[in-house]
């Protein structure tokens, strides 16, 4: 059977490198990336993948790719401490971004486009499990943090509409918590385990305090990393319809609860103080997998994954990887 060739947009991020880790042993893939967030480095040991630096608005550079069967678009500015400061840039890489490849995609003749959306989308939804009919909006528009969410609902218009009557085949994606190892810092595992981190000394200390946004009843329903790849690529590969899907597991964890395990893993005793919530943060998460169970059932790695994700953070606190790595600083 003779190899696909297919793009990924920002795959040197967390989720794409994942993504084009899996790909790659199947097809032959190119990933780029301006490596804002992310970094080459980690795909000094694969092959099938050629890498390129690249920003998305450069038309210009976008031009000079060759032709490719399919593409995948994660290219975006993430991370919820990033929306809050830099809202102009997330939207710049937003809307330019979506705008510059769907051109390419159009141009180049492309088969399959895979644009990432996200949960950010919902907002607050109405409904739980929040279904892919839910509602899309912007709760507050003076709110720096839903810059992300514009920035996603814009993309997803645009490849909608532009892609109508083309012929090209297009899936919208919609992540919903995805967590697992090097996911970065602006998360809430990888924030709550500097902060036991810290207070316990460098894990030291067997009990620890730590103060949260909220009261700990927030809910998210979490996704490792490897489980939300092996859906992406069955909802391109396999559903033959355009549409919009979503990525995730419809298990709510209670914050709270989320560090009870943690302690459990590290065997320590964490002590939860309540904080203040952002304004425009949401209380729950948690998506509905009925359209994409039609196709599949999956399973769900989550307890496994936390504790690789748990004991992959301690290591990269321990060795002082912030101080010592560019890219966390």
């Amino acid at each position: 059977m003779k190899k696909k060739r297919i793009l990924v947009t920002g795959g040197s991020g967390f989720f794409g490198y994942e993504l084009a880790k899996l790909l790659s042993k199947k097809n032959r893939v190119t990933v780029i990336d301006n490596n804002l967030r992310g970094n080459f480095k980690k795909f000094e040991k694969l092959r099938n993948i050629e890498l390129m630096d690249c920003d998305i608005r450069n038309m210009e550079k976008l031009n000079k790719l060759k032709k490719f069967d399919d593409v995948y678009h994660l290219a975006f500015i993430n991370g919820t401490e990033n929306f809050y400061n830099h809202p102009k840039a997330v939207l710049e890489v937003g809307i330019k971004g979506i705008l510059n490849i769907i051109e390419f995609v159009k141009k180049k003749k492309v088969k399959n486009f895979i644009m990432f959306s996200s949960s950010e989308v919902y907002g607050s939804p109405n409904i739980i499990p929040t279904s892919e009919k839910e509602i899309i909006k912007i709760e507050d528009i003076f709110n720096p943090r839903f810059s992300y969410s514009a920035g996603k609902i814009i993309s997803e218009s645009v490849t909608i509409n532009y892609l109508r009557g083309t012929g090209i085949k297009y899936k919208i994606i919609r992540p919903h918590n995805i967590f697992g190892e090097n996911m970065g810092l602006k998360h809430v595992i990888p924030q709550v385990m500097y902060k036991i981190f810290k207070a316990s000394e460098k894990f030291k200390l067997k009990k620890v305090k730590i103060k949260i946004q909220g009261n700990g009843n927030e809910t998210r329903a979490f996704c490792y990393i490897n489980d939300a790849v092996k859906q992406t690529i069955f909802i391109s590969e396999k559903i033959k319809e355009n549409g919009i899907f979503n990525v995730g597991f419809s298990k709510e964890t209670k914050i709270k609860e989320l560090i009870k395990k943690i302690e459990k893993i590290l065997n320590m005793k964490i002590v939860v103080q309540q904080g203040k919530i952002k304004d425009g943060g949401t209380l729950r998460r948690c998506p509905s997998q009925k359209k994409v169970s039609r196709y599949k059932k999956f399973k769900n790695n989550f307890e496994s994954g936390l504790k690789k994700t748990i004991y992959w953070y301690k290591n990269f606190y321990l060795e002082d990887n912030i101080n010592n790595n560019e890219l966390y600083k």
